[in-house]
């Protein structure tokens, strides 16, 4: 269940105002520890969605976990979302305030997903042609796949580059199963 539009308003807002403040690392690394934490426990999440549970109890369990972990401004966006109600939205917030975050300073994620994970030598090199191609910063994340048997799958914003083996098996089976030969006897 998630409302990205809430999400993403809080996001901005709260970008808007780490830019104003000169604290946008600092409340970029509560995020991501609110993200990390909040992907975690699935329980903390089912917590904080509960109609059951009062807004200032959730807000307790918030501050007891991150508590002097958190920087003054997130702790007031905390305190904001529990006087609306709104604490279900904290892990999404947080996530979208990362994805903003790099848009802000131009930083591209490029995922590449391969069966085993990569040496030095060949991140390098995916970096490299990422980085060429993309005329910005880049992010590499690594993903580990072992029903690619090998090769690599890279994702790009919307683009995907699928060079694993298996793809080029249910290429395989496809032309198979599309044979046009026809035996004449």
């Amino acid at each position: 269940m998630k409302d990205t539009k809430v999400a993403t308003r809080y996001a901005k807002s709260l970008l808007e105002l780490s830019i104003e403040l000169k604290s946008l690392e600092v409340v970029l690394a509560d995020m991501k520890l609110i993200n990390s934490v909040g992907n975690a426990n699935a329980e903390l999440v089912t917590v904080l969605r509960s109609p059951i549970i009062k807004s200032d109890k959730k807000l307790k369990i918030l501050t007891e976990i991150f508590g002097n972990h958190i920087s003054p401004i997130t702790q007031k966006l905390l305190h904001l979302l529990s006087s609306k109600s709104r604490e279900a939205y904290i892990v999404d917030i947080s996530e979208q305030f990362v994805n903003q975050y790099k848009t802000h300073k131009g930083i591209t994620t490029a995922i590449i997903s391969s069966a085993v994970s990569l040496d030095d030598v060949s991140r390098k090199r995916v970096l490299d042609l990422v980085k060429a191609s993309a005329n910005s910063e880049v992010e590499l994340e690594e993903q580990t796949r072992a029903d690619l048997i090998g090769g690599f799958v890279l994702r790009i914003g919307d683009t995907q580059v699928d060079a694993s083996v298996l793809r080029q098996i249910k290429n395989l089976k496809r032309n198979f199963s599309e044979n046009p030969y026809v035996k004449e006897f």
